[in-house]
């Protein structure tokens, strides 16, 4: 099916960035911090598959307090087998929302380097809304946008202008405002069925994969630049839920679901072939409600018969970085603060 354009380009202007050296990473215990070059960094980049593609809608980073810096230390667990992982812990989503726009502009500033583009994969709920910052300055002037090249992790099967649109959402608040070319988003063909939907991104996936544009893992799957993605309160990324049989698909790059317990049911989704064979993948949790699944994933034992789809983000050759702030972090404090208290009584 033939790629037609959604429409949103507008002119850039190349300028240099002034950057104040990174602010201090706390990293889980024995992995290498995130070093990125710093230096000019440029304006950035858009498309859907669909023929009848309808007009778009038009860091204060915090140090870890020593006790939970202390439980990081106690759960070796938390640490990915494959590739590495990071923890920033924030005092508030404002804080969360400098330093995430940062990362995200010193990636887009080394792939362009190295490959001469960026491959930025999204995802819905409040990720976007983190994202903000980048459509101010510095970012929106210094940002080499015209090599960004946008997919989703997943998406809603539903008309791009429904109020359940990933693309809709990312569209509203952050693609309409960068100067990405209307060729680089990469949105589903809305008017085919979930099936269909899927298929046909995989499709794209693997021309842009021929072409250059996408990288490719050591076992085959398309390797992204950067993922950017949330995590539900039940521990579930992207469309891949909890003890669903989407987890276990690895013969697909992109796959498709019409039972979602979270609506609406139709959608398709990355699988974890995909996902982990990223570059970079940044998972920002927030909130108390989200605690739960955070303590599961980073501060108790894994078994392989009740791992969470956020548990089994493993990287294969790449660096996973959670974005978090104090209150998806409690319980984790929590649990330490009692194993201080009954080694203060012995």
């Amino acid at each position: 099916m033939a790629a037609s354009v959604v429409s949103h380009s507008r002119a850039a202007t190349a300028c240099r960035l002034r950057h104040l050296p990174l602010t201090r990473r706390f990293m889980l215990p024995a992995i290498p911090r995130l070093h990125l070059p710093t230096g000019t960094l440029y304006p950035a980049a858009r498309i859907s598959r669909c023929a009848d593609a309808p007009t778009p809608l038009r860091s204060n980073r915090r140090p870890l307090s020593p006790p939970l810096a202390m439980a990081y230390e106690a759960t070796p667990a938390a640490t990915a087998a494959n590739g590495k992982q990071g923890l920033l812990v924030f005092d508030s989503e404002e804080e969360l929302s400098v330093s995430l726009p940062k990362y995200t502009a010193e990636l887009s500033e080394k792939f362009v380097q190295e490959r001469g583009v960026f491959t930025v994969v999204l995802s819905g709920g409040s990720l976007v809304k983190s994202l903000r910052k980048l459509t101010e300055s510095p970012y929106l002037e210094s940002v080499d946008w015209a090599k960004w090249h946008v997919f989703w992790v997943d998406e809603r099967v539903v008309p791009k202008d429904h109020e359940d649109s990933n693309y809709k959402l990312a569209f509203d608040s952050f693609l309409s405002v960068v100067p990405i070319p209307p060729g680089q988003v990469y949105a589903i063909d809305d008017a085919l069925s979930a099936e269909g939907a899927a298929e046909d991104y995989e499709a794209a996936l693997k021309n842009l994969v021929n072409a250059g544009v996408i990288a490719v893992s050591t076992t085959g799957y398309p390797r992204f630049d950067l993922v950017l993605m949330g995590m539900g309160p039940d521990g579930h990324i992207a469309s891949l839920f909890p003890g669903h049989a989407l987890l276990s698909v690895t013969e697909k790059w992109v796959t498709y679901i019409k039972d979602s317990p979270k609506p609406p049911p139709g959608r398709i989704t990355f699988t974890f072939p995909v996902i982990n064979s990223s570059a970079y993948v940044a998972l920002v949790v927030t909130g108390a409600g989200k605690a739960g699944a955070v303590f599961k994933a980073l501060g108790s034992e894994k078994t392989s018969s009740d791992l969470l789809p956020v548990e089994m983000v493993s990287l294969e050759d790449g660096k996973l970085t959670w974005f978090t702030d104090k209150a998806a972090l409690s319980m984790l404090h929590d649990k330490l603060n009692k194993q201080l208290h009954v080694l203060h009584m012995c």
